[in-house]
């Protein structure tokens, strides 16, 4: 092969608006021996589809006792797909309507400051027939046989199901979530309400979430009056921690708009499932690289871009071939 993964992802790391083979191939060296589009084509069909080559690298980056594991989900806009697969209808809220894309499904380590993906999942319903809870239980099953002991897991209503509940609680996790406002809860005994129409503290107020037992409810409500449900198993949380856990798991949609701006993620204009698959990883692994930079020295991901791209004016400015006389 003339090509291999890291020249791929050395590319998504360094390019600012295309990210198409073509694009890869006008950006290798202009000598013989350096490859075509066809082969950065081949590339992308040839790579396995799981997410083992990201786990690899982001061991070491990762604390599996400590820390925090948040899950969600992002739309890949795709507004000219006519016939591109893994593309459907899905809500998003960056538009505010039902648009064309792909839905990734991302599990994110952090520690309120680090930012490391160690594994993702790309709904695609048509062919595996798994909504994206499944692969919700898929990424956290995983994530325990890989030894993560994290101190909560942070997620959003999407994936706030009783299934999903009892199964973080099997793994002997705790987790932070928002909560739906027709959730029924049992405040006093009486019988269930929706959690909505009870009067909440601002220390918040433990209740019996149907179907699953004890948690402890919050209510907080934005300038504008909307309100937000919080709910989790730890009865004794208080609201300052509560506070700080919502930041962090605000740190994926950090993630979502690195892993877009960055490494053009949602940019791949193959149209077959294996290459959008492998693009999505190879991007994925190039935002690691961009996250590790910064920690390391501090240097911002739009720093560390803009830097590259000043090299790389120095040395098209130096060489001969582009002298302009």
């Amino acid at each position: 092969a003339k090509c291999t993964d890291l020249d791929y992802i050395n590319f998504l790391t360094a390019s600012s608006n295309y990210f198409t083979c073509t694009e890869a191939e006008r950006c290798q060296p202009a000598d013989s021996s350096s490859p075509a589009h066809d082969a950065f084509t081949r590339l992308l069909q040839r790579q396995p589809s799981d997410t083992e080559a990201l786990w690899n690298e982001v061991t070491d980056c990762v604390c599996r006792d400590s820390g925090y594991l948040v899950v969600d989900d992002t739309t890949l806009d795709k507004p000219y797909a006519k016939k591109m697969d893994l593309v459907y209808y899905h809500w998003s809220g960056k538009h505010h309507r039902a648009v064309p894309g792909i839905t990734l499904v991302t599990l994110l380590w952090t520690d309120g400051g680090t930012l490391i993906p160690v594994d993702f999942r790309i709904y695609d319903p048509d062919r595996d027939g798994k909504t994206k809870n499944d692969h919700f239980l898929d990424m956290l099953q995983i994530a325990k046989e890989r030894g993560f002991q994290p101190e909560y897991v942070l997620f959003d209503s999407w994936y706030s199901s009783i299934e999903n509940l009892k199964a973080i609680r099997r793994h002997e996790w705790h987790w932070l979530t928002r909560l739906k406002k027709n959730r029924l809860v049992n405040p006093d005994k009486t019988g269930n309400v929706q959690v909505h129409t009870i009067e909440i503290p601002p220390e918040g107020l433990i209740v019996h979430l149907k179907a699953y037992g004890f948690v402890k409810v919050f209510r907080k409500e934005d300038p504008e009056g909307n309100e937000d449900f919080w709910a989790t198993d730890i009865l004794g949380l208080k609201e300052a921690r509560r506070e700080e856990l919502a930041k962090s798991a605000w740190k994926i949609e950090i993630f979502h708009r690195g892993v877009k701006q960055f490494c053009g993620v949602e940019k791949c204009q193959a149209r077959k499932a294996q290459s959008q698959r492998t693009h999505v990883l190879m991007a994925v692994r190039a935002f690691v690289r961009l996250e590790i930079n910064r920690i390391k020295t501090g240097v911002s991901w739009f720093e560390a871009k803009a830097q590259i791209h000043r090299e790389a004016i120095k040395t098209y400015i130096r060489n001969p071939r582009y002298a302009l006389g």
